[in-house]
């Protein structure tokens, strides 16, 4: 039996792809010991994790952190330094109680890399996203805004630095806490195949794809069905979904969106006979059934639906899922939407050309050959000393 740690942020879209690696590792007899927030505590328990709750620890968000989301970094650096230090005196005793032999740590959370160093524990990165080095990071696009608030950001940034090494943590610069090299053990949760520039990265890096649980079967229906969902962090405006229902109401097909909000529900008003609208849906289980589908293209959605043979219509808001939507365009899984007019002009593209369903399914393909969650449990276990 060994005894493991896992760290994430409060995101579904960060914790989703361990869950069922955690699974994996308690069947097999060892122990998990998972740091996360309320809403996750269910899931992750019934995976088999002891979870330990952190939501009193995180700083207040800023106002406008929606906004900021994937677009401010230095405010995602300044709330995992505040973390770090409020979480040190209960982490460092209890990954020392818990008798920890290795921490796996989402990608962005800061805070579990920095305890691994510090205390000397074997170091596992969580990567939900593309994995990115100096080549890849190429691929983000940021926008001017992005760029302006990032080099702004850039004094509050280095006073954060200066107090995480007063406190013992081994941290020179930004870099050091936001890249991962070629000798940093890293689990990527897509395939070689759907990764840019694979080639780049070495051997510690294990491309194990989606980490999904079992998959509904695909039924039989009288029409198309279009999902339709901007994720859970940049959750859209219901201005958005009004232009869908506008757009999709008198084709024939059947529509189900994930608005994000119950106030956005009740914004849309009387539906046509054939959209359906929720705050959340079960986004696996409707892509089992979907035959088109109007994503942010985070990464997690953009990989459900590849594996579900879902061809995509991408409308990105932020730079990673710029990245994403580049990727899946260059490959031929998806089109890029020009604007909100062009909505119905898009879904029936994806719907009528074979060639996205195709060159989809095969990307899938390599996604079921990449060993899932089996697989990064075995990597974590490798990297036990």
């Amino acid at each position: 039996m060994n005894r493991i740690a896992f760290f994430c942020i409060p995101a579904w879209g960060h914790t989703n792809p361990t869950v069922e690696v955690v699974r994996t590792l308690v069947r097999q007899g060892h122990q998990v010991l998972y740091y996360s927030f309320v809403p996750f505590r269910e899931k992750l328990e019934e995976a088999g994790a002891e979870v330990v709750l952190c939501d009193s620890f995180l700083p207040p968000p800023p106002k406008d952190l929606d906004k900021k989301v994937g677009k401010d970094f230095s405010v995602l650096v300044e709330m995992a330094a505040d973390t770090t230090l409020a979480l040190e005196e209960k982490v460092c005793r209890e990954l020392a109680e818990f008798q920890t032999e290795v921490i796996v740590s989402d990608s962005v959370c800061f805070w579990g890399k920095l305890f691994a160093w510090k205390l000397g524990i074997p170091y596992v990165c969580s990567t939900t996203t593309f994995a990115f080095n100096l080549h890849t990071a190429r691929l983000m696009k940021p926008k001017a805004g992005e760029m302006l608030r990032t080099i702004l950001g850039g004094a509050r940034v280095e006073r954060k630095l200066t107090l995480l090494r007063q406190h013992g943590y081994p941290v020179e610069n930004l870099t050091d806490l936001i890249q991962n090299d070629n000798d940093t053990d890293t689990i990527v949760y897509t395939s070689k195949a759907f990764q840019p520039m694979a080639e780049t990265f070495s051997e510690r890096y294990a491309f194990v794809g989606p980490s999904l649980p079992e998959i509904p079967k695909r039924e039989e229906k009288e029409r198309p069905l279009v999902y339709v969902s901007m994720g859970t962090v940049v959750r859209g405006k219901p201005g958005f979904y009004r232009r869908c229902v506008e757009a999709l109401s008198s084709l024939d097909v059947d529509v189900v969106m994930s608005v994000g909000t119950e106030e956005n529900v009740n914004a849309l008003g009387p539906l046509p006979e054939n959209v359906q609208a929720a705050s959340r849906v079960d986004q696996l289980a409707v892509l089992a059934q979907a035959d088109a589908f109007l994503t942010h293209c985070g990464m997690n959605s953009a990989s459900e639906a590849i594996w579900c043979g879902v061809p995509t219509v991408l409308y990105p808001q932020q730079s990673e899922e710029g990245a994403v939507a580049d990727r899946m365009e260059e490959l031929g899984l998806g089109l890029r939407l020009k604007n909100e007019s062009h909505i119905r002009e898009a879904i029936s593209a994806v719907l009528t050309e074979p060639s996205y369903q195709e060159k989809t399914c095969a990307m899938g393909e390599t996604f079921r050959d990449s060993g899932g969650a089996q697989r990064a449990a075995e990597k974590i276990l490798s990297c036990i000393r």
